[in-house]
């Protein structure tokens, strides 16, 4: 169920290894496929209006496209550098960091991004380190106690909020650092731990990330596309329940029911929606699942005409604003800069903003411009403008995250053909949906594979 990255992903796999015969259906409530993956033409250039790229270095990621036959339209970054905007001023992002987390002090330093006072309180960590941390934490008491307020609020904050849209005092650190929170079990410096953690990764070589011409979202619409996979949009599943064989969903509109008969059930939908779904085969998954918050955010994407930018990809912004990151579409993806417009985009909003993003579309556009004038002075008004927004779009890694998915994942292993992947359990990302995508369907097909196999014994049994 979900016909997102994750459900796409997960019966593409199945397609290509389940046992002959198997028929699989994907079901989704929304008029379309994707989920967070989802593209539209600004001034008659396709641009994605969520996800925009996905971690090259994650080996599935790469080896789906070309599965798919996307491999000639997969396209690299022309730049990754970033910036950090500090009271009006822009800063690079310092080289050796783990999320912000300093293990290069010289890089730190250099970048001029926090204060003579700010670089003490980081360097004090070497000097006088703190226990180990053998609990979870909150990434904002943590970094904030052992490394000083200035580099959360300037760093650490800006660079999580770009990725969980969410607060460092309540995001976890073994959910959103874990290689960090490993080596703190063994180090009293956070430095320290930060350097282990780099260290114990080996070096990566080629790009980091990777989009598709024509939107990332593409890949969610091909996969959609493939034989061996039947995809209803506009039907919603309303109960999931299970029978002697397998599983009962109640789908389509409450005035005309349909009742699908399934032997297993690959659930990838966001939490709050697995929630009520679970709670008469999962009980216990459920009222975990409860736990999990989200956050709301809006992309505003401008076509404006053609003029200079800061160098690099994009920047973040530590403080206040609507305005919490910028992408330079035009400079980072050497496909989108090639007419007479120029692409850039701004997300608005996270965790306990959700009052920002009830304007209007065209008042928050007329904040996107007013803002980015400020920022990177961008000039002019924009030829064409999109907003997208992702209300609850982004599950939160609160403090206890990963004991909570841990004791999900439990819950819902007792019930045989029952699997939940997404982004709310396996990390947020393309990247990191696809991968536990394709373990949900391998996992499924294990518990296929075996019932075929009792089935053939149980008929020979008979035969004898």
């Amino acid at each position: 169920m979900g016909a997102g990255i994750a459900g796409l992903a997960a019966a593409y796999e199945l397609s290509r290894t389940a046992p002959p015969g198997t028929e699989i259906l994907v079901l989704e409530g929304s008029r379309r496929v994707g989920g967070k993956l989802a593209v539209s033409e600004i001034a008659g250039v396709p641009l994605d209006e969520g996800a925009e790229a996905a971690l090259a270095r994650v080996p599935e990621v790469i080896d789906l496209m070309t599965d798919l036959g996307l491999g000639a339209d997969i396209v690299y970054p022309a730049t990754t550098s970033a910036s950090i905007a500090v009271q009006g001023i822009l800063r690079p992002v310092p080289a050796g960091t783990l999320l912000g987390v300093p293990a290069d002090l010289d890089a730190l330093r250099a970048s001029s991004l926090l204060s003579g006072d700010g670089f003490a309180a980081v360097a004090h960590d070497l000097s006088t380190p703190g226990s180990p941390v053998t609990e979870d934490v909150s990434v904002g008491t943590l970094i904030g106690d052992r490394l000083g307020p200035e580099l959360l609020a300037r760093l650490v904050e800006p660079l999580l909020g770009g990725v969980y849209a969410g607060r460092t005092e309540l995001l976890s650190v073994q959910a959103t650092m874990p290689a960090l929170a490993v080596q703190l079990r063994r180090h009293g410096s956070v430095i320290e731990a930060a350097r282990a953690a780099r260290s114990d990764t080996p070096a990566a070589e080629g790009p980091v990330f990777a989009t598709l011409r024509g939107g990332l979202a593409r890949l969610a619409l091909t996969l959609a596309e493939q034989p061996g996979i039947t995809v209803r949009t506009e039907t919603p599943v309303r109960e999931l329940t299970r029978t002697s064989t397998g599983f009962r969903l109640v789908v389509g509109p409450a005035p005309q029911p349909i009742v699908v008969e399934a032997d297993a059930v690959v659930l990838a939908v966001p939490a709050n929606k697995a929630e009520p779904l679970l709670a008469a085969v999962a009980p216990r998954a459920a009222v975990e699942l409860a736990g999990i918050a989200v956050a709301s955010m809006a992309v505003v994407t401008l076509a404006v005409p053609r003029q200079a930018f800061p160098p690099g990809s994009g920047l973040l912004v530590a403080g206040g604003g609507a305005v919490k990151a910028v992408t330079f579409s035009s400079q980072k993806w050497a496909h989108l800069d090639t007419g007479e417009h120029v692409f850039i985009r701004a997300s608005i909003g996270r965790r306990g903003e959700e009052h920002v993003l009830h304007r209007a579309d065209d008042e928050l556009i007329n904040v996107a411009v007013a803002e980015l004038g400020e920022l990177v002075g961008l000039s002019g008004q924009p030829v064409d403008a999109r907003v997208s927004r992702w209300g609850g779009g982004l599950p939160q890694y609160d403090v206890g995250h990963v004991d909570r998915v841990r004791r999900i994942l439990a819950a819902v292993a007792e019930v045989r053909g029952l699997v939940v992947c997404g982004a709310a359990y396996d990390g947020v990302g393309v990247a990191a949906c696809i991968r536990g995508a394709q373990q949900a369907a391998q996992e499924i097909e294990d518990q296929l594979r075996r019932s075929a196999h009792a089935a053939a014994a149980a008929v020979q049994g008979r035969g004898q």
